[in-house]
């Protein structure tokens, strides 16, 4: 029976490339989406031509139920789940003075509460099987936070602080739980900045380049793989060396 990984936010960018990942390496794989089915469909066509089975679930990772239902849906069609990848983030940029308290929640409710639902939802079936592990995408922002993205910035802390805490508290069932910290990666998102931010951002980072999608998706299926099965509360920056 092959391992399955569910990857929230999994149709596009970081979340397409963990997922691709995951299915070069064996994995069945089970990817939730919020909006996007056609994007969803499609990284599931590559993954079932690679020979692996592929379940796509729409579901809002800050609402309770949606989460209940998405990992009740991956349970019956692949009766476990051996990996957890939270993937799915937001970003509602602003200066504190003018931004929204919906903003504010909207961030936090997706990027954090998120995260907190999938692994209260995943949790008991994980201790079950008596072995999982968990990756929680966090950013460098996190760590150091940035002008304008203090909603985005408090998430991603609030994910380490999550990922530190439920390593201790689930290591009892051989779960590990852990945290990657991307720096400016090739996504969308960075496709919408301007080419002189683009050269600004890159001076900054020691190895002069943005990184890529793929370079994030290897680290995760590291994480996830019995080869890292003494790592745990870990937060591993992919920055190519912007912080240090």
């Amino acid at each position: 029976m092959n391992k399955v990984v569910l990857v929230t936010g999994g149709s596009r960018g970081i979340g397409k490339e963990v997922a691709l990942e995951y299915a070069r390496n064996g994995f069945d794989v089970a990817i939730n989406y919020l909006g996007n089915f056609a994007k969803a469909n499609e990284v599931a066509n590559e993954i079932k031509a690679m020979g692996k089975e592929c379940l796509i679930v729409q579901a809002d990772v800050s609402n309770s139920s949606d989460v209940k239902r998405l990992i009740d849906e991956v349970i019956i069609k692949f009766g476990r789940i051996d990996v957890l990848v939270n993937n799915s983030g937001v970003t509602r940029d602003n200066l504190i003075f003018k931004m929204s308290e919906e903003d504010f929640d909207f961030v936090l409710n997706t990027n954090l509460k998120g995260t907190f639902n999938t692994i209260k939802a995943i949790s008991r079936i994980m201790m079950k099987q008596k072995c999982g592990s968990i990756i929680n995408m966090s950013s460098v922002v996190g760590l150091v936070g940035n002008i304008g993205q203090s909603n985005y910035a408090a998430s991603k802390a609030g994910v380490i602080g999550l990922t530190k805490s439920l390593a201790k508290e689930l290591a009892g069932w051989n779960i590990r739980v852990n945290a990657v910290a991307p720096g400016f990666i090739e996504t969308d998102m960075t496709d919408k900045l301007s080419q002189n931010l683009k050269e600004s951002i890159v001076n900054n980072i020691p190895l002069k380049r943005l990184g890529q999608a793929n370079e994030v998706a290897k680290l995760t299926y590291f994480l996830g793989s019995d080869n890292s099965s003494y790592i745990s509360g870990q937060v591993i920056n992919v920055d190519g060396g912007m912080v240090l």
